[in-house]
């Protein structure tokens, strides 16, 4: 049921992959950028509708695109928190980021989705509790959801090693 992989989420066959967006959902750097520049303008292009809407996406929230030329049909945009010492509710925020993504993913009916490791990037959150977060949220979610897979695809060694340790 959770798999973990070293890699490009771009790459990831699944039924959606979770963006680690930023609150503008109008990318940016590192996966964010990758994932708009690999699925095309369509996916920009609804990201776009998504703010003209409802003014982007906060903190801890997500929103569902199509997944453009990706392999995966949906891109689920979440936001992670900036780290900011935890003393600004941080850990409930990554928590909320996760769990967000996969009720999203329960209500459009995904069986398969892949996460990045949200916020351990320029948002400086300590990769072992990020990690330690992202594990603990999805186990207690995904029970009984419909969910068949989750897989967490590390871009560097560390966070592989962490994730290793965790799901053993």
């Amino acid at each position: 049921m959770i798999r973990l992989i070293k890699g490009d989420i771009t790459t990831i066959e699944a039924d959606a992959i979770v963006n680690a967006a930023n609150t503008s959902l109008l990318g940016g750097g590192g996966v964010d950028g990758a994932i708009h520049r690999a699925g095309g303008p369509a996916i920009l292009e609804e990201c776009r509708k998504i703010v003209a809407r409802q003014g982007g996406c906060k903190t801890g929230e997500a929103v569902i695109t199509t997944g453009g030329l990706l392999p995966a049909k949906f891109v689920i945009h979440t936001v992670g928190p900036v780290w900011n010492g935890g003393h600004k509710n941080e850990e409930a925020l990554l928590a909320n980021a996760y769990r967000n993504s996969l009720a999203l993913a329960v209500e459009h009916g995904i069986r398969s989705i892949a996460f990045p490791n949200i916020s351990t990037g320029i948002y400086h959150f300590p990769k072992p509790l990020a990690a330690t977060i992202a594990v603990d949220t999805v186990k207690q979610y995904i029970p009984g959801t419909g969910i068949e897979e989750v897989i967490f695809v590390c871009f560097d060694e560390e966070n592989l090693a962490l994730y290793q340790q965790l799901l053993k």
